[in-house]
């Protein structure tokens, strides 16, 4: 099965075939017509989240990459990691 759009009202009818579905690909809800959320896997949850902190640099790569002289150094465009992750 391929992703799927519900209604708020059909997700909350049809919860386990929600989850069941969200198994094999994601499901989006929808609020009036609008995506408003995404059902998935844990395991493709737990996946993202690890890549997500893959590239995000800790806190003392940032600061070791701070220039130990007077000159000016690029700040670096990056999302800052979650607290306690």
């Amino acid at each position: 099965m391929s992703r799927r759009q519900w209604s708020i009202q059909d997700a909350k009818n049809r919860f386990s075939e929600v989850v069941e579905a969200a198994r094999r690909a994601p499901q989006v809800v929808t609020k009036h017509g609008t995506p408003a959320v995404m059902v998935v896997d844990i395991n493709e949850y737990e996946r993202l989240r690890r890549l997500e902190r893959a590239q995000a640099p800790s806190f003392a790569d940032v600061l070791l990459a701070i220039p130990q002289d007077d000159r000016e150094f690029p700040r670096a465009k990056v999302r800052m990691r979650e607290p306690g992750i």
